[in-house]
């Protein structure tokens, strides 16, 4: 079985999608700490370290905790509380590429720094760093940040840049790439439709480039949930 790790708030739609795909879905509940437009994100409250080891804000709901130890991931908290105020609610919202470890590393929380194990450590100035890129596959991404896009090019990594906005996140002014999808399998899957995505046809070539494909959980404009991990 795989599983789904998304907002709390997604809607009935999306998650009944989500199972069509033969996901189980676990919620991630809301951050008091946090405001309103991102207190249920998974790439904020989260950090997956690989399939069986994540870190997780340390104030987090206990049952979150037990519901990933019963699916054998293993569990460890955050050294810092999360807040609204940046830097401090970015603590756990790194990229986490199969030979890159990638934040503004200054931020990023020690719990997470010391269970990283062999991977380069690149710092990048953009602190949101997880809901800025959206990961295609092992090597490729798709990201609107440019300090972001120019490390990783140096690095092998196929990046396509494109402008910001246009993706919803209620309570602010726009989202990002990132926080509206997440990969598994060969399938890139959205919260939304690329269709009303201003740089829709762009992102479609690119997963076409690497042999992926599109899944809209519903019909209307990307949204920024925060990612969705798979498990």
């Amino acid at each position: 079985m795989k599983y789904a790790i998304v907002d709390f708030r997604i809607d009935n739609e999306e998650e009944q999608n989500l199972r069509k795909l033969g996901l189980d879905i676990i919620k991630c509940p809301p951050c008091k700490k946090l405001y309103d437009s991102i207190c249920g994100h998974p790439d904020i409250l989260t950090f997956f370290i690989n399939n069986k080891k994540a870190v997780v804000h340390k104030d987090i709901d206990t049952d979150f905790i037990k519901k990933l130890n019963s699916i054998n991931v293993e569990v460890l908290l955050s050294k810092n509380s999360l807040s609204d105020s940046y830097p401090r609610d970015v603590i756990l919202n790194a990229l986490n590429l199969p030979d890159f470890f990638v934040h503004k590393l200054k931020y990023t929380d020690p719990t997470v720094i010391n269970n990283i194990e062999n991977k380069k450590l690149i710092n990048v100035n953009q602190g949101y760093t997880k809901c800025s890129c959206a990961v295609i596959c092992k090597d490729a991404l798709i990201t609107s940040d440019i300090s972001i896009s120019r490390a990783l090019k140096n690095e092998s990594i196929d990046v396509l840049l494109i402008p910001p906005g246009d993706i919803l996140l209620p309570g602010l002014d726009y989202g990002f790439i990132g926080g509206s999808c997440g990969a598994f399998d060969n399938y890139v899957v959205f919260f939304g439709n690329l269709k009303y995505y201003s740089y829709g046809s762009e992102v479609l070539k690119f997963l076409e480039k690497h042999n992926m494909k599109p899944v809209f959980l519903r019909d209307g404009k990307l949204i920024d949930r925060g990612s969705i991990f798979f498990i």
